[in-house]
């Protein structure tokens, strides 16, 4: 299918719309995501990151507005999105090895077990973890989980990857390698990745753009920052360190107090 960007248009999302606890998520909320772009979504907790990657994935419809992917209107899921969550512990089906995690989805499309096999081993191998492939997910580290996840992902062979928080509970060093296996596996595709995070750094250090989302309740995406620098990126850059400066910026205005406050 040929399209040119992925967006939402003066989408609102409301909750429990017909009871007395009603809650507006999202108001009005427009942006897009070129194809081929990597896109993070920054805000603070409860302004509505993971509501925006639900209805990108056609998880949820939107009480009003539209999403599009080129001239066609999602309505519900598809394999031409995926998503990757932030708790790959849960995400993984404990009573499988890691490669039938990755050869699920294929299973379920009707592959044959033969090519699903070939094709599970290719993705085992670019995320790193064809050593590891007969272990179930407990004996696999959170690091290897992430990977597996991605890996269960990317042999779907999808247009987009919707990224939840992903590496949010991985330690730092794991966090900075999955980052840089995420940017090299981005360049050799040029899939579209839409990553939804908290961390000022990690858009920073990944995207090519990031949106600023407004707190919550009735969000919307209130600043774009196009960041336009060289991968691999070093958080010691002076590039990198003025261009967090700026987004950070926009982030504490929705956050209301110092993020560097004792």
């Amino acid at each position: 299918m040929h399209w040119d960007k992925l967006a939402l248009e003066d989408v609102s999302m409301t909750f429990n719309p017909d009871r007395p606890g009603e809650y507006r998520a999202l108001a009005h909320t427009t942006f897009s995501v070129a194809r081929g772009e990597f896109y993070c979504l920054l805000g603070p907790s409860g302004c509505g990151k993971s509501t925006v990657l639900n209805l990108l994935a056609g998880f949820v419809a939107p009480a009003s507005g539209m999403i599009r992917m080129g001239a066609r209107r999602i309505t519900g899921a598809g394999t031409d999105r995926v998503v990757v969550f932030q708790d790959a512990a849960n995400a993984l089906f404990p009573w499988l090895r890691a490669h039938e995690n990755v050869e699920f989805g294929l299973a379920i499309q009707g592959m044959p077990r033969s090519e699903a096999a070939r094709r599970a081993q290719h993705y085992l191998d670019l995320v790193g973890l064809s050593a590891h492939a007969q272990k179930f997910p407990y004996e696999l580290s959170g690091g290897m989980k992430q990977r597996c996840q991605l890996a269960r992902a990317l042999v779907l062979e999808p247009e987009v990857l919707l990224m939840d928080e992903p590496f949010a509970a991985l330690d730092a060093i794991s966090k900075r390698i999955m980052q840089q296996e995420l940017v090299r596996i981005w360049q050799q595709f040029h899939i579209t990745i839409v990553y939804i995070t908290h961390d000022v750094g990690e858009a920073v250090l990944l995207a090519q753009k990031v949106a600023v989302m407004r707190r919550g309740p009735a969000s919307c995406v209130k600043d774009e920052f196009a960041i336009d620098l060289p991968y691999p990126r070093k958080p010691t850059d002076g590039t990198v360190t003025a261009t967090y400066a700026k987004v950070e910026a926009s982030l504490q205005e929705e956050v209301g107090v110092s993020l560097y406050a004792a």
